[in-house]
């Protein structure tokens, strides 16, 4: 998975770049189909805010989480993430084909 991380009126610390790293190993835990992601940090004011694109195969899902907080932030961003991509691949297995039984052809 190729990751962005890119911070507007943010310098990108050490500690976020792995904090981010980190809490993204529990979306690929539960979908591994993950191409890439970009992560924007922005700070307007007192309003901590970041986002995520998240590009799979057949689907970007874009979140978007705010706070006094960067970190609380992050954490909020990850929890939304994680819950929209169990749903995409619900949607996913769901749509799977089942094989049809064979039925046995009644003779008249």
């Amino acid at each position: 998975m190729n990751l962005n991380i890119t911070g507007h009126h943010l310098e990108i610390t050490p500690a976020i770049r792995n904090y981010i790293t980190e809490k993204l190993e529990r979306v690929k835990r539960h979908f591994d189909h993950v191409i890439d992601a970009s992560v924007i940090l922005n700070i307007v004011k007192h309003q901590q805010t970041a986002e995520v694109t998240l590009h799979v195969r057949g689907k970007e899902i874009h979140v978007k989480a705010q706070h006094e907080d960067m970190y609380a932030a992050i954490d909020t961003l990850i929890d939304k993430l994680d819950r929209q991509v169990i749903r995409h691949k619900e949607k996913i297995s769901n749509h799977a084909h089942t094989s049809l039984k064979r039925q046995p052809i009644e003779s008249e």
